[in-house]
Protein backbone atom coordinates (compact mmCIF):
# COMPACT_ATOMS: atom_id res chain seq x y z
CA UNK A 1 0.00 0.00 0.00
CA UNK A 2 1.30 3.64 -0.77
CA UNK A 3 1.80 6.09 2.14
CA UNK A 4 -1.27 7.16 3.75
CA UNK A 5 -2.71 10.47 3.30
CA UNK A 6 -5.12 12.99 4.75
CA UNK A 7 -8.71 13.35 2.99
CA UNK A 8 -7.77 16.78 3.49
CA UNK A 9 -4.76 16.81 1.75
CA UNK A 10 -3.57 16.10 -1.87
CA UNK A 11 -5.82 14.94 -3.96
CA UNK A 12 -5.89 11.07 -5.08
CA UNK A 13 -5.86 10.79 -8.91
CA UNK A 14 -8.71 8.93 -9.69
CA UNK A 15 -7.03 6.58 -12.06
CA UNK A 16 -3.54 5.27 -12.98
CA UNK A 17 -1.48 3.04 -14.98
CA UNK A 18 -1.30 -0.95 -13.84
CA UNK A 19 2.54 -0.20 -13.03
CA UNK A 20 2.22 2.85 -10.99
CA UNK A 21 1.60 2.18 -7.44
CA UNK A 22 -1.38 3.90 -6.48
CA UNK A 23 -1.14 6.08 -2.63
CA UNK A 24 -4.27 5.65 -0.03
CA UNK A 25 -5.71 7.78 0.73
CA UNK A 26 -6.53 7.50 4.15
CA UNK A 27 -10.50 8.10 5.55
CA UNK A 28 -11.15 8.16 9.01
CA UNK A 29 -15.33 7.73 9.21
CA UNK A 30 -16.89 8.12 12.87
CA UNK A 31 -20.18 6.78 13.71
CA UNK A 32 -22.67 8.82 15.77
CA UNK A 33 -22.89 5.34 18.28
CA UNK A 34 -21.70 2.44 19.25
CA UNK A 35 -20.82 -0.47 17.01
CA UNK A 36 -23.94 -2.19 15.77
CA UNK A 37 -25.83 -3.08 13.10
CA UNK A 38 -26.76 -0.07 11.99
CA UNK A 39 -23.55 0.26 10.52
CA UNK A 40 -22.60 -3.25 8.35
CA UNK A 41 -22.77 -1.54 5.31
CA UNK A 42 -19.41 0.30 6.08
CA UNK A 43 -17.73 -3.03 8.19
CA UNK A 44 -19.03 -4.46 4.83
CA UNK A 45 -17.35 -2.05 2.26
CA UNK A 46 -14.08 -2.50 4.88
CA UNK A 47 -14.01 -5.88 5.69
CA UNK A 48 -14.45 -6.91 1.79
CA UNK A 49 -12.01 -4.26 -0.05
CA UNK A 50 -14.34 -2.47 -1.90
CA UNK A 51 -12.61 1.02 0.18
CA UNK A 52 -9.57 -0.09 -0.64
CA UNK A 53 -10.27 -1.00 -4.36
CA UNK A 54 -10.96 2.88 -5.05
CA UNK A 55 -7.71 3.45 -3.34
CA UNK A 56 -8.79 4.38 0.22
CA UNK A 57 -7.51 3.22 3.16
CA UNK A 58 -10.55 3.80 5.99
CA UNK A 59 -10.45 3.73 9.53
CA UNK A 60 -14.06 3.39 11.43
CA UNK A 61 -14.00 5.12 14.62
CA UNK A 62 -17.32 3.85 16.98
CA UNK A 63 -19.37 6.63 18.72
CA UNK A 64 -21.12 7.02 21.69
CA UNK A 65 -21.25 9.19 25.44
CA UNK A 66 -18.37 11.69 24.99
CA UNK A 67 -17.76 11.11 21.38
CA UNK A 68 -19.44 14.13 19.43
CA UNK A 69 -19.03 13.35 15.83
CA UNK A 70 -19.97 16.57 14.41
CA UNK A 71 -17.05 17.96 16.09
CA UNK A 72 -14.83 15.05 15.60
CA UNK A 73 -15.69 16.20 11.88
CA UNK A 74 -15.51 20.24 12.35
CA UNK A 75 -11.83 19.56 15.15
CA UNK A 76 -10.48 17.38 11.73
CA UNK A 77 -10.21 14.36 14.24
CA UNK A 78 -12.48 12.82 11.59
CA UNK A 79 -13.13 13.24 7.85
CA UNK A 80 -17.14 11.81 7.19
CA UNK A 81 -19.60 10.92 10.02
CA UNK A 82 -22.52 9.33 9.92
CA UNK A 83 -25.60 11.47 11.16
CA UNK A 84 -29.18 12.10 10.56
CA UNK A 85 -30.30 14.46 8.54
CA UNK A 86 -31.74 17.01 11.70
CA UNK A 87 -28.25 16.88 12.99
CA UNK A 88 -26.79 17.61 10.73
CA UNK A 89 -28.88 20.40 9.84
CA UNK A 90 -28.23 21.62 13.79
CA UNK A 91 -25.16 21.70 12.75
CA UNK A 92 -24.93 24.20 10.26
CA UNK A 93 -27.53 26.09 12.35
CA UNK A 94 -24.33 25.85 14.92
CA UNK A 95 -21.69 26.57 12.57
CA UNK A 96 -20.95 23.59 11.51
CA UNK A 97 -20.67 23.66 7.26
CA UNK A 98 -21.60 19.74 7.12
CA UNK A 99 -22.52 18.89 3.59
CA UNK A 100 -24.94 15.58 2.76
CA UNK A 101 -22.47 13.11 0.27
CA UNK A 102 -24.95 10.64 0.86
CA UNK A 103 -28.36 9.56 2.03
CA UNK A 104 -28.20 5.78 3.19
CA UNK A 105 -31.50 5.86 5.71
CA UNK A 106 -34.21 7.51 4.01
CA UNK A 107 -37.15 6.50 5.99
CA UNK A 108 -37.55 7.52 9.38
CA UNK A 109 -37.88 4.72 12.25
CA UNK A 110 -38.37 6.93 15.06
CA UNK A 111 -41.17 5.83 17.33
CA UNK A 112 -43.20 7.12 20.70
CA UNK A 113 -43.73 4.52 22.73
CA UNK A 114 -46.14 4.40 25.70
CA UNK A 115 -47.93 2.30 28.49
CA UNK A 116 -50.93 1.58 27.87
CA UNK A 117 -52.11 0.72 31.25
CA UNK A 118 -51.45 4.35 31.66
CA UNK A 119 -54.49 5.33 29.87
CA UNK A 120 -52.45 6.13 26.85
CA UNK A 121 -54.32 4.88 23.43
CA UNK A 122 -53.42 7.80 20.80
CA UNK A 123 -50.84 10.13 21.13
CA UNK A 124 -53.34 13.24 22.09
CA UNK A 125 -53.56 11.32 25.15
CA UNK A 126 -49.53 12.29 26.25
CA UNK A 127 -50.93 15.54 26.81
CA UNK A 128 -49.10 17.10 30.37
CA UNK A 129 -47.89 13.32 30.91
CA UNK A 130 -44.04 12.25 31.24
CA UNK A 131 -42.11 11.72 27.95
CA UNK A 132 -38.43 10.55 27.92
CA UNK A 133 -36.10 12.47 25.15
CA UNK A 134 -33.00 12.37 23.20
CA UNK A 135 -30.92 15.70 23.34
CA UNK A 136 -31.28 18.08 20.94
CA UNK A 137 -30.40 16.83 17.16
CA UNK A 138 -32.56 13.60 18.05
CA UNK A 139 -35.37 14.97 19.33
CA UNK A 140 -36.43 17.80 16.90
CA UNK A 141 -38.53 15.23 14.78
CA UNK A 142 -40.31 15.03 17.93
CA UNK A 143 -40.74 18.84 18.68
CA UNK A 144 -41.73 19.23 15.69
CA UNK A 145 -44.68 16.53 16.08
CA UNK A 146 -45.74 17.68 19.11
CA UNK A 147 -45.58 21.31 18.21
CA UNK A 148 -47.65 20.89 14.91
CA UNK A 149 -50.21 18.54 16.87
CA UNK A 150 -50.52 21.17 20.34
CA UNK A 151 -49.68 18.48 22.21
CA UNK A 152 -47.50 19.65 25.75
CA UNK A 153 -45.97 16.71 27.49
CA UNK A 154 -43.90 17.27 30.28
CA UNK A 155 -40.28 16.08 28.59
CA UNK A 156 -37.74 13.89 30.95
CA UNK A 157 -33.93 13.36 29.68
CA UNK A 158 -33.95 10.12 28.24
CA UNK A 159 -30.22 9.86 28.10
CA UNK A 160 -28.41 6.63 26.18
CA UNK A 161 -31.09 3.79 27.47
CA UNK A 162 -34.86 3.05 27.98
CA UNK A 163 -33.77 2.00 31.48
CA UNK A 164 -36.54 4.93 33.20
CA UNK A 165 -39.55 3.71 31.10
CA UNK A 166 -38.81 0.17 31.69
CA UNK A 167 -38.80 1.48 35.35
CA UNK A 168 -42.14 3.26 35.06
CA UNK A 169 -41.05 6.47 35.91
CA UNK A 170 -42.00 7.96 32.33
CA UNK A 171 -45.42 7.40 30.47
CA UNK A 172 -43.56 7.65 27.16
CA UNK A 173 -40.65 7.01 25.40
CA UNK A 174 -38.70 8.13 21.97
CA UNK A 175 -37.38 5.04 20.36
CA UNK A 176 -36.21 3.85 17.40
CA UNK A 177 -37.84 0.96 15.61
CA UNK A 178 -34.77 -1.07 14.97
CA UNK A 179 -33.26 -0.53 18.63
CA UNK A 180 -34.50 0.83 21.32
CA UNK A 181 -38.36 -0.95 20.68
CA UNK A 182 -36.91 -4.35 20.54
CA UNK A 183 -34.86 -3.78 23.50
CA UNK A 184 -37.96 -3.30 25.01
CA UNK A 185 -39.90 -6.16 24.07
CA UNK A 186 -36.41 -8.45 24.69
CA UNK A 187 -37.02 -6.45 28.38
CA UNK A 188 -39.75 -9.33 28.84
CA UNK A 189 -42.54 -6.40 27.80
CA UNK A 190 -45.35 -7.38 25.51
CA UNK A 191 -46.45 -5.52 22.40
CA UNK A 192 -49.81 -5.42 24.03
CA UNK A 193 -48.85 -4.06 27.00
CA UNK A 194 -47.73 -0.73 24.53
CA UNK A 195 -49.22 1.71 23.09
CA UNK A 196 -46.71 2.51 19.79
CA UNK A 197 -46.72 5.23 16.98
CA UNK A 198 -44.44 5.59 13.82
CA UNK A 199 -43.30 9.61 13.30
CA UNK A 200 -43.54 8.36 9.37
CA UNK A 201 -47.01 6.97 9.81
CA UNK A 202 -47.91 10.44 11.65
CA UNK A 203 -46.48 12.51 8.70
CA UNK A 204 -43.34 13.01 10.61
CA UNK A 205 -40.90 11.15 9.32
CA UNK A 206 -37.65 12.54 8.44
CA UNK A 207 -34.88 10.78 6.58
CA UNK A 208 -32.17 9.32 9.26
CA UNK A 209 -28.35 8.19 8.34
CA UNK A 210 -26.46 10.01 6.03
CA UNK A 211 -22.78 10.63 5.32
CA UNK A 212 -21.64 14.21 5.94
CA UNK A 213 -18.35 15.84 5.35
CA UNK A 214 -17.00 19.63 6.06
CA UNK A 215 -17.98 22.00 2.85
CA UNK A 216 -14.29 23.05 2.75
CA UNK A 217 -13.21 18.94 2.29
CA UNK A 218 -15.99 18.04 -0.37
CA UNK A 219 -15.12 21.17 -2.52
CA UNK A 220 -11.47 20.33 -2.09
CA UNK A 221 -11.28 16.82 -2.61
CA UNK A 222 -14.26 15.65 -4.83
CA UNK A 223 -13.63 12.82 -6.06
CA UNK A 224 -12.14 11.20 -3.02
CA UNK A 225 -15.78 11.97 -1.76
CA UNK A 226 -17.29 10.27 -4.12
CA UNK A 227 -15.57 7.21 -4.34
CA UNK A 228 -15.97 7.08 -0.37
CA UNK A 229 -19.80 7.81 -1.04
CA UNK A 230 -19.80 4.82 -3.42
CA UNK A 231 -17.78 2.31 -2.21
CA UNK A 232 -20.04 3.01 1.70
CA UNK A 233 -23.28 2.10 -0.68
CA UNK A 234 -21.81 -0.81 -2.16
CA UNK A 235 -21.57 -2.03 1.33
CA UNK A 236 -25.12 -1.57 1.75
CA UNK A 237 -25.27 -3.76 -1.37
CA UNK A 238 -22.92 -6.35 -0.47
CA UNK A 239 -24.99 -6.66 3.27
CA UNK A 240 -28.70 -6.80 1.78
CA UNK A 241 -27.30 -9.67 -0.23
CA UNK A 242 -25.53 -11.48 2.56
CA UNK A 243 -27.41 -10.72 5.84
CA UNK A 244 -25.72 -13.57 8.08
CA UNK A 245 -22.10 -13.14 7.24
CA UNK A 246 -23.08 -9.04 7.64
CA UNK A 247 -24.57 -10.28 11.26
CA UNK A 248 -20.82 -12.18 11.64
CA UNK A 249 -18.99 -9.08 10.85
CA UNK A 250 -21.19 -6.64 13.25
CA UNK A 251 -20.38 -9.02 15.94
CA UNK A 252 -17.17 -9.12 15.64
CA UNK A 253 -16.94 -5.32 16.03
CA UNK A 254 -19.21 -5.48 19.04
CA UNK A 255 -16.74 -7.95 20.86
CA UNK A 256 -13.51 -6.22 19.76
CA UNK A 257 -14.81 -3.12 21.45
CA UNK A 258 -16.38 -4.97 24.24
CA UNK A 259 -19.65 -3.25 23.43
CA UNK A 260 -22.82 -5.34 25.10
CA UNK A 261 -24.92 -6.27 22.24
CA UNK A 262 -26.54 -9.99 21.40
CA UNK A 263 -27.35 -11.45 18.12
CA UNK A 264 -30.67 -11.37 18.00
CA UNK A 265 -30.95 -7.83 18.75
CA UNK A 266 -28.58 -7.16 15.80
CA UNK A 267 -30.46 -9.33 13.00
CA UNK A 268 -33.70 -7.53 14.47
CA UNK A 269 -32.16 -4.21 13.80
CA UNK A 270 -30.37 -5.45 10.33
CA UNK A 271 -33.60 -6.96 8.73
CA UNK A 272 -35.77 -3.61 10.15
CA UNK A 273 -33.82 -1.29 8.87
CA UNK A 274 -32.79 -2.61 5.10
CA UNK A 275 -36.45 -1.70 4.17
CA UNK A 276 -35.06 2.13 5.37
CA UNK A 277 -32.12 1.77 3.13
CA UNK A 278 -33.35 0.40 -0.07
CA UNK A 279 -36.83 1.29 -1.31
CA UNK A 280 -39.73 -1.07 -2.21
CA UNK A 281 -42.53 -0.26 -4.55
CA UNK A 282 -44.10 3.27 -3.77
CA UNK A 283 -41.55 4.81 -2.25
CA UNK A 284 -40.63 8.05 -3.73
CA UNK A 285 -36.97 7.87 -2.70
CA UNK A 286 -33.65 6.60 -4.57
CA UNK A 287 -31.22 4.47 -2.63
CA UNK A 288 -28.32 6.64 -1.74
CA UNK A 289 -29.46 9.85 -2.72
CA UNK A 290 -31.19 12.80 -0.32
CA UNK A 291 -34.65 13.43 -2.35
CA UNK A 292 -35.16 17.35 -2.77
CA UNK A 293 -38.61 17.49 -1.27
CA UNK A 294 -37.66 15.76 1.96
CA UNK A 295 -35.26 18.01 2.44
CA UNK A 296 -37.62 20.97 1.83
CA UNK A 297 -40.17 19.37 4.27
CA UNK A 298 -37.81 18.39 6.42
CA UNK A 299 -36.54 21.91 6.90
CA UNK A 300 -39.59 23.70 6.44
CA UNK A 301 -40.93 22.16 9.33
CA UNK A 302 -37.92 22.43 11.68
CA UNK A 303 -37.86 26.10 11.05
CA UNK A 304 -41.40 26.59 11.49
CA UNK A 305 -41.20 25.16 14.70
CA UNK A 306 -38.03 26.96 15.46
CA UNK A 307 -35.83 24.75 15.99
CA UNK A 308 -33.76 25.70 13.48
CA UNK A 309 -33.33 29.10 11.57
CA UNK A 310 -32.22 28.34 8.32
CA UNK A 311 -32.16 29.84 4.35
CA UNK A 312 -30.31 26.67 3.05
CA UNK A 313 -30.24 25.59 -0.54
CA UNK A 314 -30.47 22.15 -1.61
CA UNK A 315 -27.83 22.15 -3.83
CA UNK A 316 -25.41 24.06 -1.46
CA UNK A 317 -26.60 21.29 1.65
CA UNK A 318 -26.12 18.41 -0.76
CA UNK A 319 -23.26 17.84 -2.49
CA UNK A 320 -22.30 15.76 -5.32
CA UNK A 321 -19.26 15.16 -8.07
CA UNK A 322 -21.90 16.14 -11.02
CA UNK A 323 -22.84 19.70 -9.57
CA UNK A 324 -19.79 20.67 -7.39
CA UNK A 325 -16.68 19.11 -9.01
CA UNK A 326 -14.20 20.84 -11.07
Amino acid sequence: MGRRLSITGVLVAVAATASAEVPATHVRLVLPWRHQAQFAGYYAALKHGLYAQDGLDVTIVGGGPGRDAVELVRGGQADVAVLPLSAALLAREHGGPVVNVAQVVNRSNLMLVAWRNRGIRRLKDLEGRRVSMWQEELSAPFLDFFGEEGIKPIFVPQYFSVELFLRRGVDACAAMEYNEYHGILQAGVDPSQLTVARLRDAGFGIPEDGLYCLESVARGNPYVVARFAAASLAGWRWVADHQDEALDLTMEYLRHDHVPGNRSHMRWMLTTLLPSIFPSAGDQWTFGRLRHEDYDRTLARLTDHGVVHLNLPFEVFCWSTETHAP
